[in-house]
């Protein structure tokens, strides 16, 4: 052992003395096939890279089991993997020095890339030489594009934020150096907004290359995509969580200054409508429809066809083949874990357009046989979204290692039951079927396949559930209402508000109920519910037991509503992320959120 720091002692002396001699130049050389960061931003290729990079930060939320928790600690889905995350967040392990789910930092390095090449871009010789200022000016809203959208994930996790501005971070900087403090949220929605807008003024209708569109651009930033945040952004902004919120009122800077603004702003309404009636006006997108006009085959193909008119902004690379296989019942070689809740179950209407509760339809005695198969007249007469996004105890699946259609059974013994595997079981006695792709056979017994799709992150129907919501709460009884909602309907199957034997909502209240339902259902699984519940300030009321069939029984017990786990929610805890100890401790001024 004292050899070996002898040693080491000699080659760090060696080290110190040729510094400290003048032959750091020698160690300052760049090698011939690399190029300095200087060099970068005077090339077209390198430039490009840079940029593409910049769009890596733009989360995968395919991962649902394990790197994102909006579906897994929301009422919708129960992820049945006591291994990952989801479920400590679901217990409440979680804090401040055990931050799952840790976003913070990364979004920042995300926003340093993104204004670093803002900053760099300029001056360009060889594009300039190319394609002249034009181009730089729209990569440089493509960057200040997803700076804004980075600003936005930050801001649904987090709430109020840290705005850096045009300011480089340098990676070495001291800590003495990087003290500042969180804006209130409402500065936080003005300025992505305000960058939101600079981006939308300079980038195009469709993705583009060189100045010209272009069919292998598709992901890259468009006019529709910087409007769609902008939407959704001003509808969260415009909501009870954020809106005059006085649970948060001692949400403060260490200088006194409040974070969440206290007094309710109709107008913010207002602005959240006709942010969502832009994206609409643009007249670039439509509601996918399939060309048979099935209602079914139209809900699926909004994720299954590349580049469908109703996608505005999707990302390329994904896990959605992974998803397919977690979501997959055993009997398809899936791993069986990704369970709807009965909540959810419950939310979907009846193929009279009505709810559960109202409809003549509904009955949970009894069975009736569909095919030769037994099924739960629960499961009967629903509306055609149900079928498109729910595997239920003996409906038929095809997919994976299946060479034939079959019933999937939960029972305990049945092929996708809990006794069938330690863990790979739906806790619920339902999986999601939405988006899952039955051509993927890459799980137990599979060959391999993965099949590959675009992750859709929005979309048309999106900014019409969005736009009737805030028109709603700033103008109720404005027919657009009826007229963007009842789109959707049509779309999926269901009959439409002021049709016969359905009545439309007549107050306000209730149509803002069945907006909210809507929602739930048609953007089911989309990583939406998570962030709704809590800027409706109802997650308190839907959160905790979630539910499902008893999947420990056998017989026609099973159809029987038990608790299948708990989703906890603490006030204010959960109503954003911890920022982790790490974070906190390197930037003084920042406070950190309510309850942690």
């Amino acid at each position: 052992m004292k050899n070996k720091i002898i040693k080491i002692s000699t080659v760090m002396f060696a080290i110190t003395l040729l510094f400290n001699s003048g032959c750091k130049k020698y160690l300052d050389q760049v090698p011939n096939d690399r190029i300095t960061i200087n060099q970068v931003f005077q090339k077209k290729g390198p430039s490009e890279q840079f940029l593409a990079n910049v769009y890596s930060y733009v989360d995968d939320i395919s991962n649902i089991w394990e790197n994102t928790p909006w579906e897994g600690n929301s009422d919708e889905v129960d992820v049945t993997w006591s291994k990952y995350a989801n479920y400590s967040l679901n217990i409440g392990n979680i804090g401040a020095s055990n931050a799952l789910f840790d976003r913070w930092g990364y979004y920042y390095k995300g926003i340093r890339s993104a204004t670093y090449f803002l900053n760099h871009i300029d001056g360009n010789a060889e594009i300039l030489a190319l394609n002249g200022q034009k181009l730089i000016d729209q990569y440089k809203a493509e960057a200040r594009f997803l700076r804004a959208y980075y600003y936005f994930l930050l801001m649904r996790q987090y709430g109020p934020v840290v705005l850096m501005g045009e300011t480089e971070i340098p990676v070495d900087i001291e800590s003495a150096e990087m003290q500042f403090p969180r804006s209130s949220y409402d500065e936080c929605v003005n300025y992505v907004v305000s960058e939101l807008e600079k981006a939308a003024a300079v980038l195009p209708n469709v993705p583009s290359s060189n100045g010209q569109p272009s069919n292998n651009e598709f992901g890259r930033a468009t006019v529709g995509m910087a409007l769609a945040v902008k939407a959704r952004l001003l509808l969260y902004a415009a909501s009870p969580e954020f809106n005059g919120n006085t649970d948060f009122a001692n949400f403060k800077n260490k200088d006194g200054k409040v974070l969440i603004n206290q007094t309710y702003d109709a107008q913010k309404w207002k602005r959240a409508a006709d942010a969502a009636k832009a994206v609409i006006d643009l007249g670039l997108y439509n509601l996918y429809k399939d060309a048979s006009n099935d209602p079914i085959k139209s809900y699926q193909g909004i994720f299954s066809q590349q580049w469908n008119s109703e996608q505005i902004f999707s990302r390329k690379t994904n896990q959605l083949a992974d998803y397919d296989t977690h979501s997959m019942p055993r009997q398809a070689g899936g791993w069986n874990g990704l369970g709807v809740t009965q909540e959810q179950v419950d939310a979907y209407f009846m193929n009279d357009g009505k709810t559960i509760s109202e409809s003549a339809l509904y009955s949970e005695i009894g069975f009736t046989t569909v095919n030769n198969v037994k099924v739960y007249n629960m499961y009967l007469n629903r509306e055609p979204r149900f079928y498109a996004s729910v595997t239920y105890n003996n409906s038929i699946f095809q997919g994976g290692n299946m060479s034939a259609a079959a019933p999937i059974s939960f029972f305990f013994l049945g092929g996708s039951g809990k006794n069938g595997h330690a863990t790979d079981f739906t806790k619920t006695g339902y999986l999601v079927r939405k988006n899952v792709n039955p051509t993927t056979n890459n799980g137990s017994g599979g060959n391999g396949t993965r099949a590959t799709r675009t992750l859709c992150l929005f979309r048309l129907a999106e900014v019409y559930l969005n736009y009737v919501e805030a028109l709603n709460e700033f103008s109720p009884g404005n027919a657009d209402i009826l007229i963007y909602l009842n789109k959707i309907r049509e779309r999926a199957g269901v009959p439409q508000y002021g049709s016969v034997n359905l009545p439309a909502p007549s107050d306000q209240a209730t149509m803002r109920s069945r907006i909210w339902q809507e929602r739930r259902i048609e953007l089911a699984f989309e990583s939406h519910r998570w962030f709704d519940v809590r800027r409706w300030k109802i997650a308190a009321q839907v959160m905790g037991d979630m539910h499902g069939m008893d999947v420990n029984k056998n017989d026609d017990t099973f159809y029987k509503r038990v608790v299948a786990s708990t989703h906890l929610f603490r006030s204010p805890a959960s109503y954003f992320f911890p920022i982790r100890q790490y974070e906190m401790d390197r930037a003084k001024l920042v406070v950190q959120n309510p309850g942690w």
